[in-house]
């Protein structure tokens, strides 16, 4: 597990077992199922020392940075000074100073430091045999240096107006024509957005049918919000557990009850989990679970959306349980000053005591990875 992606609330409540809580970094990593080395780094990025370790990386960024640009400066001073007054001379003269020393530098740091557009500079080289189509291309050349000079912002009648005030001519519709070919137009306003009234409301069949005990893990999800009283005002909760072993595999926290809050257990979930097989997930019918930000999000995991028949709280009864076992156990006993208090205290009876510990009668009184790791063990011996 150590090579998955976890959210940074994850790796902030580890980090806090070790720093807080006085758990040792090894007896922490065999209980979230990371190397130490992981968890090292974590205290690294979110420990006390954090912004000891943050500091020197910046600094060390910043004087590399520094060399980085100290060299990109010395070397187009000492371009310029090769160039002489070219900037004031002809575009076609720059064009054929680039030509003779992109040996020096790559070409798109000398069409900028000479200020000039790429594709007139190709155009220029190519010199098409036709006398008209030579002309269109060196007006496009010409057309692009002046709407890159306006900022990207003239259109055709101002670039007219610029070709005619360096002596080029040629007619305003041409240069209309050319500007149109070269997907050239001036910057226009912009319209107001315009929002749709109501809300995605999106239901799907109860396809668990209470089947609450899957014969392998990975086949069915069931997820569901809860709300934790503190000082600061409510903490909700959102978990997303494996029928199988009745594992927490993902949850969040935070102080709202959001579309985010659902989907972010959800992804942690998937990051753990990693399915390859369809996986139902079943839900009740909360708004958070009826958007099309979840239908989405099911459908761009491969994961197949249930939904609990309306007013029915038994067909999600899992969830329901496991949340009346958490305040029973643990949130009941306790008086959570803040919602960071609470985060802290949510996080060490899941991923501390809850999925490497706790015994469930459901698994034979072994512990949600107690039970997996014994149902991994039979696979391999058949």
């Amino acid at each position: 597990m150590s090579g998955q992606r976890y959210p940074e609330e994850f790796k902030i409540e580890a980090v806090k077992q070790v720093t807080e809580r006085d758990h040792s970094v090894a007896d922490v990593a065999q209980r979230l199922g990371v190397t130490s080395h992981s968890i090292y780094n974590w205290m690294k990025k979110y420990g006390p020392k954090a912004a000891e370790h943050q500091a020197s990386r910046d600094e060390a960024k910043k004087i590399k940075a520094l060399e980085k640009e100290l060299k990109r400066v010395t070397e187009e001073r000492d371009i310029l000074k090769k160039a002489g007054g070219i900037l004031r001379k002809p575009i076609r003269l720059r064009y054929t100073f680039i030509q003779d020393n992109k040996h020096l530098m790559s070409v798109r740091r000398l069409y900028r430091i000479f200020d000039v557009h790429p594709s007139g500079f190709y155009a220029w080289l190519k010199q098409p045999s036709s006398q008209r189509a030579c002309r269109d291309t060196q007006l496009s050349g010409l057309i692009k240096q002046f709407w890159l000079e306006s900022g990207s912002v003239y259109g055709y009648r101002k670039i007219h107006s610029d070709l005619h005030d360096t002596g080029e001519k040629c007619g305003i519709n041409r240069v209309h024509k050319l500007m149109k070919q070269a997907g050239i137009k001036a910057q226009v306003g912009y319209r107001k957005p315009r929002h749709r009234g109501g809300n995605q409301h999106v239901v799907v069949p109860h396809r668990l049918q209470r089947e609450f005990n899957p014969k392998a893990p990975n086949t069915s999800w069931v997820t569901d919000i809860t709300y934790i009283k503190t000082h600061e005002g409510w903490l909700y909760l959102a978990v997303v557990l494996d029928l199988f072993s009745r594992k927490v595999i993902g949850w969040s926290m935070q102080s709202m009850m959001t579309k985010r809050i659902v989907l972010d257990a959800l992804l942690m979930a998937v990051w753990r989990r990693k399915p390859t097989e369809k996986v139902m997930v079943h839900s009740d019918q909360g708004s958070q679970y009826t958007s099309y930000e979840w239908q989405s999000f099911l459908a761009a995991h491969g994961l197949e959306g249930s939904m609990s028949r309306r007013g029915n709280c038994h067909d999600n009864a899992v969830a329901e349980s496991f949340f009346q076992l958490l305040k029973r156990e643990r949130i009941k006993k306790r008086v959570y000053t803040t919602r960071e208090q609470a985060r802290a205290d949510i996080f060490n009876y899941i991923e501390m005591f809850y999925n490497v510990k706790r015994k469930h009668g459901s698994n034979n009184l072994l512990s949600p990875v107690n039970f997996e790791n014994q149902y991994q063990q039979q696979l391999e011996s058949v």
